[in-house]
């Protein structure tokens, strides 16, 4: 009898199907996207992966440049600092 009770249960649950009205292509929200600027119709598009992409290949871009610019950095230091061990050795 407890088995009855909770098949009815599921079977009221499955029933309701909340998606379909939320996911159909009614949606009012989107009315109103080609007086937008290429911008935001770019973002609303369906073709994200691009702006994705394009996002993440400017930071990789950025942190390579970063990385270059203190390798740089620390090769002078370096130069330098074999530079002046060398004066204080004949010096010496």
């Amino acid at each position: 009898m407890n088995f009855l009770l909770i098949q009815a249960q599921e079977d009221s649950v499955a029933a309701v199907d909340t998606l379909t009205k939320s996911y159909s292509t009614d949606w009012k929200a989107s009315e109103g996207f080609e007086q937008a600027g290429p911008l935001i119709q770019a973002a609303a598009s369906y073709d994200l992966i691009f702006i994705v992409l394009g996002v993440s290949l400017i930071i990789w871009f950025v942190l390579l440049f970063f990385i270059i610019r203190v390798d740089k950095k620390v090769g002078r230091l370096e130069n330098e600092l074999k530079q002046s061990k060398k004066t204080v050795q004949h010096e010496t």
